[in-house]
């Protein structure tokens, strides 16, 4: 008997309106996707690949690499400590400029009850928070303790000392300016034989701080060129080390973008890890430092500490690093990845 070809199965045709989505639907699924959306997903693939790439290049040298961020981290923590220094020094000669009182004389012919009234209208000022009245019998009694002339003095007819009125300038007027403005006007009040306070001092600080500050920024401006340029010679290094692989990518189409992005993602990398490392040495010196800083203040009986960086300082600096190490990838490579053409 002859073997009869088996029959065809059954297909049953698919029922319109059954909900179940066909090959033709899933083909339909994957066509959504936008032109668009497929262009930006290969885009920030492409850029999480290359960025992943550069590390690994970083991590398989990583003498080399741990050279370059020393080098950034010591460079950058340099002016930083600097800032954070005078930042410490400024609190403090915030501290002693506070404590500066001035001091007025008043005219020998004014009784006790006249130097109160005066208290009481100096006070009132707006750039005068607080009046002390020392009068003569007291300023006597202290000046025959302190000088050890307590027999000489006996044999005084009078006491030669005036009433004094010990002012505190307010918090706004604790500057250079301020102080000018308030011994000017108290010279011309009536009842004021002389005021006394001493200006020199603070114009010496304020004109120390200012060439402190103008010097680290200067410094930081100098060694942020430095970090740049260092930057800028490794990223050259490896360009001409990669001068294959770049021709044959330009060979093949790649656009000039494509080529420098790997060296733009090590310029960042770079960057983050002398932030880093910046970081670390600010950290160290401080806790070294912090103990006999201390110490020598107790001494002087002075409040002074050194402060290091806030949480958002920390991010502007590592943020700066990175834009440092941007910048002199950037650099590189339009100076030297524009000149490497197939010929």
């Amino acid at each position: 008997m002859a073997n009869r070809p088996a029959p065809a199965p059954k297909t049953k045709p698919p029922k319109s309106g059954s909900g179940r989505a066909g090959p033709a639907a899933a083909r339909g699924a994957k066509r959504s996707k936008t032109p668009m959306r497929e262009l930006l997903d290969s885009y920030f693939s492409h850029h999480r690949k290359v960025a992943k790439d550069s590390a690994r290049r970083l991590w398989r040298t990583p003498v080399a690499s741990l050279m370059t961020w020393t080098v950034m981290g010591v460079a950058l923590a340099l002016p930083v400590g600097l800032l954070l220094l005078l930042t410490s020094l400024q609190g403090v000669s915030a501290g002693w400029e506070s404590a500066a009182r001035v001091t007025v004389y008043l005219e020998d012919h004014l009784s006790l009850e006249d130097a109160g009234r005066l208290r009481v209208d100096i006070g009132a000022r707006g750039d005068v928070s607080e009046v002390e009245l020392i009068d003569k019998s007291a300023a006597l009694e202290e000046f025959r303790v302190s000088s050890g002339l307590k027999d000489a003095l006996d044999y005084l007819d009078e006491n030669p000392l005036p009433h004094t009125l010990l002012a505190t300038p307010a918090e706004g007027s604790r500057t250079e300016a301020g102080m000018t403005a308030l011994v000017d006007a108290l010279e011309q009040t009536g009842g004021v034989a002389q005021v006394q306070v001493d200006l020199g001092w603070l114009q010496r600080l304020a004109a120390i701080t200012e060439v402190l500050g103008r010097g680290v920024w200067a410094l930081g401006a100098l060694l942020a060129v430095a970090v740049i340029l260092v930057i800028g010679n490794t990223i050259r290094l490896a360009i001409e080390s990669r001068r294959e692989e770049i021709l044959v990518a330009k060979l093949v189409g790649g656009t000039d973008a494509f080529v420098r992005r790997p060296f733009l993602y090590t310029g960042l990398w770079f960057g983050f890890g002398g932030g880093v490392v910046a970081f670390v040495l600010l950290q160290l010196t401080l806790w070294f430092l912090s103990e006999p800083v201390e110490r020598l203040a107790g001494l002087y009986r002075s409040n002074f500490a050194l402060s290091g960086l806030s949480f958002e300082g920390t991010v502007a600096l590592i943020a700066a690093a990175v834009l440092f190490g941007w910048l002199g990838a950037w650099l590189a490579v339009k100076r030297h990845l524009d000149a490497i053409e197939p010929g």
